[in-house]
């Protein structure tokens, strides 16, 4: 196992009804904005009840968040918060919405150009205090510093991470998942068993612990995510399913060993040029991931496909590919193609992905820093 510092001081409300306990959590003097995206919260009784939770308080609002959200109009709130002097904000929204308001957060005090956090990774010396309602179970940047956000001028998608901008709390009530489309809970399915991947399957570490927590994560989103697709009013099933994700991004399960993020990497490119759903990207990047850098990844694919998937019959090539190919058919089976095809994407992408990455000054991607960009060729053409 390698040296690590892990450090996570949110606070999570889990459960039913935990909303109403928000006020609590925030200065009573505060002036809170609250964030949120397309207005969904406003159709499934969320906003009700952050309202009535926030009832007599100085509360402003800042509604239009993108789905992967944009630049542009996160540069909107951090006007209005200049200009009001708001000193609290509250997240309420998926990923996108909390990703988007740590990027605000960020961006109120920083001197100069916020792009700049992104672009050039300006050091982050301070950040508004913000708490989430957290309404999809995905990200887990509920529970975590990072933050992808993109810049609809230039098509680019960047991330930034800084541990000022740990939410002060969360809160996840599986309820307010209820009303979400099958397509949002079959995406955050993905990304939660994405996020797993990245930080598991790599090389042994000797860290069996972080591996079976890791391995647990996987197998839970295996059981009960198809269950909350047939029935999304099942509690235990949508419960375990949020939990599930958020722990899949918190640190716990990546600490003191070795990380890829080769996937991600790849599919934010595919969003900020194609508009794909972030899961879409990594349901369509992953399988190719793991098959062409099988030959790295040799011992942990072989105990990922006994330990999550009971493959134990055939020789170490057989149990390599079957373990790949059950990852691929995992995804589908939760309603996420896997193939550039499947959205309409072809090959013609590939240089322009490869033409970004080495104008930015391509630095080797994954666990061994040997994915080049002739290692992203290779993957996305196996993609298409």
């Amino acid at each position: 196992m390698e040296n690590f510092v892990f450090y996570n001081p949110v606070k999570i409300l889990f459960g039913k009804g935990q909303i109403a306990n928000i006020a609590a959590e925030i200065p009573a003097e505060a002036k809170i904005l609250i964030t949120y995206g397309g207005g969904s919260i406003k159709t499934n009784g969320v906003y009700d009840q952050v309202k009535a939770a926030l009832a007599g308080r100085n509360v402003f609002e800042f509604g239009g968040i993108e789905p992967n959200p944009h630049l542009e109009t996160l540069l909107k709130a951090v006007e209005l918060i200049r200009k009001e002097s708001i000193d609290f904000i509250l997240a309420v929204g998926g990923g996108s919405v909390v990703d988007g308001t740590k990027f605000i957060a960020a961006a109120v005090p920083f001197k100069g150009d916020p792009w700049d956090i992104l672009a050039k990774g300006a050091p982050v010396t301070a950040a508004v205090p913000f708490g989430a309602v957290l309404t999809l179970p995905a990200t887990g940047s509920e529970m975590n510093t990072g933050s992808v956000v993109t810049k609809w001028e230039t098509q680019e998608k960047l991330f930034f991470t800084s541990p000022l901008v740990f939410p002060r709390f969360s809160v996840l009530d599986p309820e307010t998942t209820y009303s979400l489309p099958p397509r949002q809970i079959s995406n955050g399915i993905v990304d939660a068993y994405t996020h797993v991947m990245e930080q598991y399957l790599t090389y042994p570490a000797n860290a069996p612990l972080q591996d079976r927590l890791a391995e647990s994560i996987l197998k839970t989103l295996i059981e009960e995510g198809p269950k909350t697709l047939a029935n999304p009013q099942d509690y235990d099933a949508r419960a375990n399913l949020v939990w599930s994700a958020t722990l899949a991004l918190n640190g716990l399960i990546g600490a003191g060993v070795p990380q890829d993020w080769t996937t991600h990497m790849i599919g934010h490119e595919l969003t900020a040029l194609h508009g794909l759903d972030h899961a879409q990207t990594l349901a369509v990047v992953l399988p190719s991931t793991l098959s062409i850098k099988r030959d790295r990844k040799w011992q942990k694919l072989l105990q990922y496909g006994e330990r999550v998937w009971g493959i134990v019959e055939g020789d170490e090539e057989e149990r390599v590919n079957l373990a790949i190919a059950k990852t691929r058919n995992f995804f589908e089976s939760v309603g996420v193609r896997t193939r550039l095809s499947d959205y309409g994407v072809g090959l013609d992408t590939i240089p322009v992905i490869i033409d970004r990455f080495e104008k930015r000054g391509f630095v080797a991607l994954g666990e061994h820093k040997d994915v080049n960009p002739q290692t992203v060729e290779q993957i996305l053409t196996l993609s298409a």
